[in-house]
């Protein structure tokens, strides 16, 4: 049987996506173009539309629908900024971002992952999104400063040397801690400095590159 990704992706947007506090309907707009099925291995395209993590690397995810949706909200990311996502693993979360914004950067540590992205989004036409490979926990300097920064798993840290890639009036959104604990949180560069919030609970899959590092005990 042949699935019908188009209906399943309006069906996952009416169940899942709106009622989790969804209201930007450019966010929705951008989660009923972007096919979540296009992004994920042939084993895995069948379960597109839950709204569930979904393993595309040995420890890394797609984020649940409802869960990014929330948190590409929270950006308040405007069609004239400049997205850096962090975290870009096959391109799902810089293709919603790339309806959303000037261009976007997406930089993935995995080199397969990496090739895997530039690949899917180019053959769907999101020419304003850059697939960069490096160390995800140095962000990318290169093409910064940024409007948006978005880490796509849950952090245990976030190094200064990320936050200082912020444009004045930046925000970067990541989810802080795991478990029934983790929230999403926003940090905003403002006079140079670098404050933040805790904005609503959520749980993403950790990203072992922002693992806390453990401290000594005497």
């Amino acid at each position: 049987m042949t699935l019908d990704f188009d209906a399943a992706r309006r069906i996952m947007v009416d169940r899942h996506v709106r009622p989790a506090d969804v209201t930007n309907p450019q966010v929705i707009a951008a989660f009923l173009a972007v096919p979540r099925e296009a992004f994920l291995p042939d084993r895995l395209q069948p379960f597109a539309y839950s709204d569930d993590d979904l393993q595309v690397a040995p420890g890394r995810y797609l984020a649940p629908p409802a869960q990014l949706a929330r948190l590409v909200q929270a950006t308040s990311v405007k069609p004239d900024e400049v997205v850096l996502v962090i975290g870009g693993a096959t391109g799902y979360a810089a293709a919603i971002f790339s309806g959303l914004c000037s261009s976007v950067v997406a930089l993935e540590a995995d080199h397969e992952l990496a090739a895997t992205a530039t690949s899917r989004l180019a053959e769907l036409g999101f020419g304003n999104v850059v697939v960069v490979e490096g160390p995800l926990a140095a962000g990318y300097a290169g093409e910064g400063p940024y409007d948006v920064i978005f880490i796509e798993g849950a952090i245990g840290r976030l190094p200064d040397e990320i936050t200082a890639q912020l444009k004045e009036g930046g925000r970067l959104v990541a989810v802080a801690g795991t478990g029934n604990a983790a929230y999403a949180r926003l940090w905003i560069r403002e006079a140079g400095a670098v404050s933040d919030r805790r904005l609503f609970n959520c749980a993403l899959k950790p990203l072992q590159a922002f693992e806390k590092t453990p401290e000594f005990e005497f």
